[in-house]
């Protein structure tokens, strides 16, 4: 993905260091890795497409409105 070699990241990680200081660097690196993750498993779970044909939505939809005509319907 990216191609840093080892001295790119010494100095990134000196960098941040700096900015946020040795108590905040786990908790940020913390955050990142769970969002990473979420990210993977939402990208994951996309492998099955759902598949809704116009028939199957027009038959739902007079369900839909057979009950609620039924609800409606005068005491």
């Amino acid at each position: 993905m990216f191609n840093f070699s080892m001295s790119e990241l010494v100095v990134i990680l000196a960098i941040a260091l700096v900015v946020f200081g040795p108590s905040k660097l786990p908790e940020i690196g913390k955050a990142v890795g769970k969002g990473l993750n979420e990210f993977k498993r939402a990208i994951g779970d996309k492998e099955e497409p759902v598949n809704i044909t116009p028939h199957s939505q027009a038959q739902d939809i007079s369900k839909a409105e057979t009950t609620a005509e039924v609800k409606k319907s005068p005491e």
